[in-house]
């Protein structure tokens, strides 16, 4: 049928009659002024996409009455622009499509039906690690031995690139993927298929609303509702709330972009936005750069937003000519935005649309912070560090607690390291990483790291060696101006050299720490930190041996490593004694903002974006040197411990299966609040005695071949295993930390992988419970993947993350919720009972099912699948079923 919109399709510039644009301020409707920006965004692909099909007009009309239908659960379709992936999550996402190509062969249809409809760019970032660093050669080193490790995967996405259509691979060694996106990828305006439309994007990764800053409508999903994205089928999503954040006010001269979203985090984790959009309006808006905006985009998951959007002002106008943007696309974009009302003057409040509430912050009020020891919305003010971490280590184990014994609050180990004598206590810095998009992505603060370290070294302050640090920019073009800035030479002087291009230490791949550093803090059980200017600092992911870590901006990361602890008071103690004996404190190297933004002037320009961007796709000889079949279907190596055909969909049929009940049902893992996709599936390192590190041994790999869970997720037999393996596990049925758990049939403690086995053998199913946020933090769709092939059919908790709740629907696993003001605890629940969870024949969104236990006790919870089109993924079994079912048919 055809688009009942197309009355609204005029050409944006008469001499270009074949240009065309849905302009919909000919919609005549009064409603269309009041949205919010981001509601337009959405608006405008239901019309451009309608076809009474996938997209109907009831959906557009349900968009254009936003204001009314907002609080009631309603569902819309929405397509994107286009995808983006990283390696972790991308390497997966092609197995599947290679795999998903098998199966629909099987069932007589055409394998090559399965191919990306909507453009997907997948950036290599994820890899790389910091296991060399302080050398003038780390770079090529650490990359060198990510090829090494990395060659089969590499391989196997070359020859992704080739076999599918519309996927962009964009080389190791290029940069983080939401910096190249910021600072290349993002069109703002596409011009494609003969019309322009705003550009959109979801990727599978959660820190993908970082493009909100530079107004691209963005967010993290799950691999396996990408993969149905890159397929053609629209995301279905609950009409969200939008919550107007108002800025207002002038930042005080040391406050940076990492204080103030350390500062904004906390407050909307205190207002409580989870589900729902945030979009930022008022004067202060215009008072951020769109790298200071970036950065609070970012971080947006961890204020639990869906996404959160900074509407296109003439300052992102500029951003894409300053980042070397074609000026004739720019202005046009320009044209394109000032039609259709999306062009934003923060200045003016009578463009300030309808929101569902208003928050304020007063910019003037921010002071510099941090955030930890081991969540990222619990900020810290700089001046308060002391005492907090102080108070953390006596306070009882959680989130804010490490219940150390008092007597043990001051204990020291001496130790040697490389031929000299130190000392290590609680709070002694042993990994300081300037790292992570969220932050490498902003001159501003960069430049400032390299100008606070420029004046530490005239004043004589130095780094104990034995401290981990590294530099890894998120694109070549942030060494192009350190460099030529003059202030690089300073930062390797203090040890952060560049180690690499990519995430690094920000997702747990810091690399080891020296041996003697690891046995002091083992000897003494000290709370060791890691200050890193990352996004995310949840226990277990930056580095097993460091138990605090501690988000910071990159100037405090290089303060905290001159000082070496974090029980420091910068306002009354020195940094350090110089070699004359005199007293230097921070204040004392702390760069202006004018000094700061006359460098920037100086040397961040246009040019460098074009000579780094240009040859971004050919300049890795190491990956033009790979050779890659060009095969439709994959060759699948027996032997290869990286990629291994998924167990999936074994068996499936073109006939559908109705839901069974769950009868009998152990629990695999009882929990409580905050279980993260870390705890759940960790990316980093393979410990010796795990049973992903048996099954590796088996295939005749030594433990320097391991790699990371990361760089293994192309391979189910590891990750299946890898599944609850995170070290600092907490599992209400051990009283310790650790990837361990109770097989209640034989009363053992096993590693969880060998418990499931056991269960699965016997036949019986599993759930899990939790308590709330269950799924926080990385979008990671193995988190959902390795429950699904442990025999998992549900999990119970109070809450749920937004992605990872998505990724369970994707899996055919149930999220079951309970009801308000009901837990395990109101419900006198232990988790050794067995579980019978009725599924009736007919499912409808967010219904409440009976759930009877074995003592006979009976309760109910609420289904958490929000949407019809979520009850036909579970129907079939899972998303990916339901499209090769679609495909193959």
């Amino acid at each position: 049928m055809s688009n009942p919109f197309v009355r609204i399709v005029e050409p944006l510039d008469p001499k270009q009659p074949l240009k065309k644009f849905f302009n919909l301020s000919k919609l005549e409707d009064v409603r269309y002024a009041c949205l919010p920006f981001s509601i337009r965004i959405l608006l405008e692909a239901a019309i451009r996409n309608c076809d009474e099909f996938l997209v109907k007009k009831g959906d557009v009309e349900n968009i254009l009455n936003w204001k009314v239908v907002q609080h009631k659960n309603v569902e819309v379709p929405f397509k994107p622009a286009r995808v983006i992936l990283q390696d972790f999550t991308g390497v997966p996402a092609v197995v599947d499509f290679a795999a998903m190509r098998d199966a629909v062969k099987k069932l007589g249809g055409d394998p090559e039906k399965i191919n990306p409809i909507c453009p997907a760019d997948l950036v290599i970032d994820h890899s790389i690690q910091v296991d060399f660093n302080r050398q003038s050669d780390s770079l090529q080193k650490n990359q060198d031995l990510e090829f090494e490790r990395n060659k089969e995967r590499f391989e196997f996405l070359k020859w992704g690139s080739r076999a599918f259509k519309n996927l962009r691979i964009i080389p190791p060694g290029s940069g983080i993927i939401h910096q190249v996106n910021l600072e290349y990828l993002a069109r703002v305006v596409m011009d494609q298929d003969g019309y322009y439309y705003p550009d959109s994007v979801v990727g599978t990764d959660s820190h993908t609303t970082m493009i909100d800053g530079l107004g691209v409508l963005g967010w993290g999903v799950g691999g396996i509702e990408a993969e149905a994205v890159m397929l053609g089928q629209p995301i279905s999503m609950v009409l969200p709330e939008v919550v107007g954040y108002k800025l207002v006010g002038n930042p005080q001269p040391l406050v940076t972009s990492t204080d103030i979203v350390l500062t904004i985090t906390k407050h909307l984790r205190q207002v409580g936005v989870v589900g729902k959009f945030v979009e930022f309006f008022g004067p202060g808006v215009a008072q951020l750069s769109i790298a200071d905006r970036a950065t609070i985009a970012n971080m947006c998951p961890e204020y639990g937003a869906t996404a959160a959007y900074f509407p296109v002002d003439d300052i992102s106008i500029g951003y894409l000519i300053q980042t070397g943007r074609d000026k004739e696309k720019v202005m046009c974009t320009k044209r394109y935005l000032e039609a259709v009302g999306m062009l934003r003057d923060f200045k003016n409040s009578s463009q300030d649309p309808d929101f569902t509430q208003v928050v304020e912050l007063d910019l003037h009020t921010v002071v510099p912070c941090c955030s930890g020891p081991k969540r990222p919305q619990d900020k810290v003010a700089v001046s308060d560090m002391k005492k907090d971490f102080e108070t953390c280590l006596g306070a009882k184990q959680g989130f804010k607690g490490f219940q150390i014994a008092p007597d043990r609050h001051n204990s020291v180990v001496k130790f040697n390291f490389e031929g000299h004598d130190f000392e290590l206590a609680h709070g002694s810095v042993v990994i300081a990483a300037i790292t992570s998009c969220t932050n490498t992505s902003n001159p501003s603060v960069m430049l400032g790291a390299g100008l606070l370290a420029k004046k530490a070294v005239e004043a004589g302050l130095t780094v104990k060696p034995y401290i981990k640090t590294s530099l890894s920019p998120g694109s070549g073009v942030v060494t192009y101006y350190l460099r030529e800035s003059g202030v690089m030479r300073y930062l390797s002087q203090l040890g952060f050299d560049v180690v690499g291009y990519g995430c690094m230490t920000c997702i747990g791949n810091s690399g080891p720490l020296p041996e003697s550093v690891v046995e002091a803090i083992t000897q003494g059980d000290l709370v060791a930190v890691g200050v890193l200017s990352g996004n995310r600092n949840f226990e277990g992911r930056v580095h097993p041996n460091t138990r605090a870590n501690y988000l910071a901006s990159p100037p405090l990361v290089i303060a905290y490593a001159i000082a070496g602890t974090i029980r420091i008071d910068f306002e009354k103690e020195p940094l350090g004694i110089n070699a004359s004996g005199k007293k230097i404190f921070l204040k004392d190297i702390w760069p202006t903002r004018n000094e700061i933004q006359a460098v920037e002037r100086q040397f961040v320009i246009p040019g460098m974006f074009k000579e780094v961007y240009q040859k971004i796709e050919t300049v890795n000889k190491s990956w033009n040197a790979l050779d890659a079949p060009s095969d439709k279907l994959y060759t699948w190596n027996p032997k290869s411990t990286y990629i291994k055909s998924p167990p999936f969909f074994d068996g499936l049929t073109l006939a559908l299966q109705t839901p069974k009940t769950i009868e009998d049902a152990y629990v695999l893992l009882s929990f409580g609040d905050s279980v993260t996709t870390d705890h759940i599936s960790p990316a980093g390192n393979i410990a010796r005695n795990s049973p992903a590190a048996r099954y590796l041994t088996s295939r005749g790999l030594t433990p320097r071949e391991f790699n990371s869970y990361g760089s293994r997720r192309g391979n189910d037999a590891v990750m299946a295993r890898g599944t609850f393996a995170n070290i600092r596990l907490v599992n209400k049925f051990i009283d310790k930390q650790g990837p361990q758990t109770i097989h209640f049939p034989s009363g053992e403690t096993l590693d969880v992988f060998d418990a499931a086995e056991r269960y699965k053998q016997a036949g019986h199913p599993l759930i899990v419970l939790a308590g709330k946020e269950y799924g926080a933090g990385s979008s990671r769709d193995w988190a959902a993947k390795g429950p699904f092939l442990l025999g998992v059919k549900a999990v119970l908790a109070e809450s749920y993350e937004r992605i990872h709740r998505s990724n369970l629907v994707g899996m055919g696993v149930i999220p079951l919720q309970y009801l308000p003001g009901e837990d395990a605890g109101t419900l006198g629940l232990t988790g050794r009972e067995r579980y019978t969870i009725i599924i009736p024949e007919k499912l409808k969104p967010q219904m409440n099912v009976q759930i009877k236990l074995d003592t006979g006790k009976t309760f109910q919870a609420i289904m958490r699948f929000d949407t019809d089109v979520e009850l036909t993924y579970f129907h079939n079994g899972g998303i990916l079923n339901y499209m090769i079912r679609k495909m193959a048919s």
